[in-house]
């Protein structure tokens, strides 16, 4: 007798079942391989240190012996136009005890014809980038500087300057300051009224460590490490933390919608947002060395506007100047908090440099010999 086929619905069902089997074999295979892959870190997600998140044996595996350096770091436009004051100023310092980086224009060599001053001879970097004010090319050429600067394992400290910025002490005075002090000099606080913080930076960057301050810092050698090898941070701010587009007439309505983006400068926040986020802030000294007056500007294109002054020959005199060495502690509205400040734990005066300096309020601050001696004749052949 023959057997019976089950019937055609029989046999349907049996191969979906088999489908069935097959597919959740499948599925589950590729279940597992996801959730092996997300085990391993996601170094974009905001890990509590960002330190950690790159770390690398220091460039001089901590066995440096011999005198620390200062690396004096300077962010021109192009020339330096108070060479012949930081000429002289270095006149007075022992060679082993300093050192110098410029990032300059691409292509600008800082020569005979292009410096009063021997010691700027060949000091810029080779490789330099096109910096915009209020773009993240600015944060860049200070991670090159550093960069450069850590490459030599004496500098550890790392001062960040303008081509105004002007030394209001001898070299021996600054030098014994910074080397005194464990900390780095940042100037940070919180950015609590203006809208600068992107929350398309979340969370990558949270907004309760969004710092804002100075961009003239000055890093002990293991915070310039964290600057120079970040390249988490530094790409969320590449890409939201942008300068809002000014006022043009000629957009008309156009503005209003400008306007309403978010007017975010990297330099004011990038290094301070990133110690922050390095848990590093109990480790410095939460001010500025830089002295820098701020005068609000109007105009009919701007509501408001804020501008440092520029010192001239009128108004550098010995009277402004000692009361700029004077001050002893600095307030931050947004926090409460005054800063009393200290250079290893002993009171100090605030500030160790000025800007913005005219080539004329220059001379006088050397006339005055507040930084060593100067000779007129040197400026009557100004370089090209």
């Amino acid at each position: 007798m023959s057997k019976k086929s089950p019937p055609i619905a029989t046999r349907h069902v049996i191969w979906l079942g088999w489908k069935l089997v097959i597919f959740l074999s499948v599925a589950l295979c590729l279940l597992a391989l996801l959730r092996l892959h997300s085990s391993q870190p996601d170094l974009l997600s905001s890990p509590p240190s960002i330190s950690r998140a790159r770390s690398r044996l220091s460039r001089d595996n901590g066995r440096f012996n011999g005198p620390p350096r200062i690396a004096f770091l300077f962010l021109a436009r192009r020339n330096l136009p108070l060479d012949f004051l930081w000429g002289s100023f270095f006149e007075n310092a022992d060679a082993a005890n300093f050192s110098i980086y410029i990032h300059s224009a691409p292509g600008f060599v800082f020569d005979e014809s292009t410096t009063r001053s021997r010691y700027f001879h060949a000091r810029q970097l080779r490789k330099s980038i096109q910096v915009a004010w209020g773009e993240s090319s600015m944060i860049q050429a200070e991670k090159l500087l550093l960069a450069e600067a850590l490459e030599d394992p004496a500098n550890q400290r790392f001062v960040l300057l303008s081509d105004s910025c002007v030394p209001l002490y001898n070299f021996s005075y600054i030098y014994n300051y910074l080397m005194a002090s464990p900390s780095s000099f940042v100037d940070s606080f919180l950015d609590a009224k203006e809208g600068r913080y992107n929350p398309k930076m979340s969370p990558k960057i949270p907004m309760n460590k969004w710092r804002k301050g100075s961009q003239w810092i000055t890093l002990i050698r293991r915070h310039a490490e964290v600057v120079a090898d970040d390249e988490l941070i530094f790409q969320v701010f590449h890409k939201f933390c942008k300068r809002r587009p000014p006022l043009d007439s000629g957009k008309g309505k156009l503005n209003i919608k400008l306007q309403k983006q978010h007017n975010c400068i990297p330099d004011e926040h990038y290094v301070q947002t990133l110690l922050a986020m390095s848990e590093l802030e109990g480790e410095l000294e939460r001010r500025t060395l830089t002295y820098t007056i701020w005068n609000q500007s109007a105009n009919k294109m701007e509501n408001r506007g804020w501008h440092p002054v520029t010192f001239t020959y009128a108004n550098a005199g010995p009277q402004k100047i000692n009361e700029i060495k004077d001050i002893n502690h600095v307030y931050y509205e947004t926090e409460f908090r005054t800063e009393w400040c200290r250079t290893n734990s002993t009171s100090a005066p605030c500030f160790l440099f000025v800007r913005k300096f005219s080539q004329g309020a220059a001379m006088r601050l050397l006339s005055e010999g507040v930084v060593g001696r100067f000779e007129a004749s040197s400026l009557l052949e100004p370089p090209p």
